[in-house]
């Protein structure tokens, strides 16, 4: 008999996985690999069962089979007697079954497959998002390699997925923990979070919001300066400029109301001493962010105020998210000392169809990094008392950079500098939950609070139509959708960002274990896209962006939109002495400019420069599609040319500057993509064609500047040329000025010449 048990028992196990074995060896029980939220319900079975949750089933299960319940654990005392070779593979495996989990942990349900990845890098070649090269003439942006094959802290059993559980979880066993949805009435109706969610909306109102007009009201504020606040919903209210702000009066979660002045404190001093918690610009950004209504700042830049700005927007992400936590953990102990059949439950409808209520969405690795720094930094502040982070060490492996590696001895811009700082891959996604004075990063997208990740990371999980395995549905209860550096994304693949925009707040296909009676009631008719608050950050004013900002942001708040006018251009900050001639073409409307202005360069401009006495030519194109018919069109005519755009190798590079340089090629096809992330210094330009308007308005002086690079004694023959519409007035402003703008668009004149430089 002795044999015979030993015989099935090595049977038994020699069926188990490497993956079970360790399981048993370390845990004694079989244990979830996954962090599925849709298995919660499962899990507490699995690990630790109460006393009175189906007694009889459990009970008269147990009498009838005990050894199938019972099997799984009989084997631990067969582990003792494992082979030696059986052992040393289950050694082998270790590291890489933890490299599974931890990949597994960081992508979730909602992580594509490598071949889905490949595919979508890959596609991203073809339109520009993955540039081959890293701007720094080195590939020194991918994340270190060295934090995947470390242990990371990763959360998988029981014990730490309910600390980190909503459903799980109680206000009063929060440890210092401070609600102001506890306070009484009276204190509530003032509170803006309450206002916005619990603001109910009619079904005639929400149809109306197609037909009605949107009323719009222009106001001027100290620093902010010329604001346009516009809704389809409600009759304008004034919405006047704060004086001073008392934090007290803010309604912030704590431990917020004491760590934001010590976090902000490096702001507060210096050249803009302010008395209050705020800046200035801090201060009405603020205002405008907690009365929850949609905000486009479009005067945010990495060199002045990326900082500053960055430190209020996380300010107002990490309070809401506060805020709606402890709603659902108050709910939660009031239902919990609640006799059942007594009360409403409608009482107790404080959340959405999904968890994730925060999307910030950046453009590096290194903005993600220093927005969970921050929350870290505001949840802590100076307490003695240090805050859980889970998986930092290995968040900081992947999201960090080490400055050896940084190239030596680049020459580059300030703007540029600041830009490409830290680590600058683009392709990533992470998942924040926050509970109790704990952070758990990694954290699977439907049990994470606020969700960061970059336009790339988010287009690789949502998928396309057609795909098999895409997800969108985390995105379904988004309350606050931050795009920062939004003017970085038009370089890399504005798509992407049109793309994330389209699948924001959809009914999920999927109910992830939602309890139905906790969620809103505008979040079950659909309507949570009137409710989400948009905040979008960039560092200019752009066609693309503001349409995004007018079709997208429906917030029953209503929208503030910041247009300043530029009163001076950057025309000002060229400093060779050039003639710029602007020639206006003529286009029937937005849909023909593409066409309108190829067929202008091709038979009113071009020909100019055929002759061999125009050589040295450089032609800037912003749009890459623009670059390949220039390109194709160029190679039919058989042109002597030569081309550099974002894909061109080092090698090719060198080459056709070289050619150029020397006149062995007569026009030089340059994109605007490949200068926003090289900035090299093209040598050789004696004449200088901008095919269109760039996007950055530094960027036309930038390039004019380029021709100081040329023998100074050819500077009587420097030419520039510009072609616009009516249709970049925009750009046209940032340029030569919002005045002079105005006047060559209205003027019945087609071309029109400034002159900049010593005389």
């Amino acid at each position: 008999m002795g044999k015979r048990s030993s015989r099935s028992q090595s049977q038994l196990l020699s069926t188990l996985t490497k993956k079970q074995k360790k399981h048993l060896r370390d845990f004694g029980e079989e244990h979830p690999f996954y962090d599925r939220v849709s298995s919660k319900e499962a899990k507490p079975q699995i690990c630790q069962l109460s006393e009175n949750s189906d007694t009889s089933n459990s009970e008269s299960e147990s009498e009838s089979e005990p050894e199938e319940v019972s099997g799984y654990h009989k084997l631990l005392a067969t582990l003792k007697n494992v082979s030696e070779e059986e052992e040393e593979e289950e050694e082998e495996e270790e590291e890489e079954d933890e490299d599974a989990l931890a990949e597994a942990e960081m992508n979730s349900d909602s992580d594509v497959s490598k071949e889905e990845e490949t595919a979508a890098e890959s596609a991203g070649m073809q339109d520009s998002n993955v540039l081959p090269a890293d701007p720094k003439e080195k590939d020194w942006d991918e994340p270190p390699g060295t934090s995947q094959q470390e242990s990371p802290e990763e959360f998988t059993d029981t014990k730490h997925e309910s600390l980190f559980s909503l459903e799980t979880n109680f206000l009063e066993e929060e440890s210092g923990g401070h609600c102001p949805l506890k306070a009484s009435q009276g204190q509530i109706s003032s509170d803006p979070f309450l206002q916005h969610v619990n603001k109910e909306l009619k079904e005639r109102e929400i149809q109306a919001v197609a037909t009605n007009p949107k009323t719009t009201q222009e106001l001027k504020w100290p620093t902010l300066g010329q604001l346009v606040f516009s809704s389809k919903f409600q009759k304008l209210e004034t919405f006047k400029p704060p004086k001073d702000l008392d934090l007290k009066a803010l309604y912030l979660q704590k431990p917020l109301e004491s760590t934001w002045t010590k976090t902000n404190s490096q702001f507060l001093s210096g050249p803009q001493k302010s008395s209050g918690p705020f800046t200035p610009l801090q201060k009405e950004l603020f205002v405008v962010m907690n009365s929850y209504r949609d905000l486009f700042y479009p005067e945010r830049t990495a060199l002045k105020n990326g900082e500053e700005v960055r430190q209020v927007y996380c300010l107002h992400a990490i309070n809401h998210v506060l805020k709606a936590n402890a709603q659902v953990l108050a709910n939660n102990s009031r239902r919990r000392g609640q006799k059942p059949g007594v009360g409403d439950d409608d009482d107790f409808r404080d959340q959405g169809l999904t968890r994730p209520k925060v999307l910030i969405v950046v453009p590096f690795r290194e903005a993600a990094l220093r927005v969970v720094q921050l929350f870290i930094s505001l949840l802590e502040g100076d307490s003695k008392k240090k805050i859980i982070v889970s998986n930092k060490k290995r968040f900081n492996g992947e999201y960090g950079s080490d400055p050896e590696e940084r190239p030596p001895n680049l020459k580059r811009p300030e703007d540029y500098e600041a830009v490409f700082v830290g680590n600058i891959d683009d392709h990533f996604r992470i998942g924040v939950a926050i509970l109790q004075r704990s952070i758990r990063l990694y954290a699977p997208f439907y049990s994470s609070d606020i969700l960061i990740a970059s336009p790339l990371g988010l287009r690789t999980i949502i998928g396309a139509d057609g795909e098999k395995k895409r997800d969108f549905d985390f995105l379904s209860s988004i309350e606050l959708l931050i795009i920062d550096q939004a003017d970085i994304y038009l370089m890399q693949n504005w798509e992407h960002v049109l793309h994330l925009m389209n699948h924001m707040n959809l009914l999920p296909l999927d109910s992830h274990g939602v309890d139905f009676s906790r969620v809103r009631m505008w979040s079950l008719n659909n309507w949570s896209k009137y409710y989400r608050q948009t905040l979008l950050f960039g560092a200019l004013q752009d066609a693309q962006i503001n349409s995004v900002f007018n079709k997208y942001c429906v917030n029953v708040q209503g929208q503030v939109a910041v247009r300043n006018v530029p009163l001076t251009g950057s025309i000002s900050h060229v400093l060779v002495q050039l003639p710029h001639v602007f020639q206006r073409m003529e286009a029937d409307n937005l849909a023909s400019v593409i066409d309108a202005r190829f067929n202008f360069f091709v038979n009113k401009i071009l020909p100019q420069y055929r002759d061999a006495v125009m050589s040295h030519t450089l032609i800037y194109v912003p749009s890459y599609f623009d670059f390949v018919r220039l390109r194709n069109y160029f190679k039919k005519e058989d042109l002597n040319f030569t081309h550099i755009c974002e894909y061109t190798q080092k090698s090719a590079i060198s080459r056709a500057r070289h050619f150029f340089l020397h006149g062995e090629r007569q026009f030089l096809l340059l994109t605007e993509r490949f200068h926003f992330y090289k900035r090299y210094t093209i040598k050789g330009i004696r004449n200088l064609i901008f095919y269109e308007l760039p996007t950055y308005p530094h960027f036309y002086s930038e390039v004019c500047n380029m021709l100081r690079a040329t023998t100074r004694g050819e500077e009587a023959a420097w030419t520039c040329t510009i072609l616009y519409s009516k249709y970049d007035a925009q750009r046209l402003a940032a340029v030569v000025g919002a005045e002079r703008a105005a006047q060559m668009l209205q003027s019945k004149k087609n071309v029109h010449l400034f002159i900049t430089g010593e005389r």
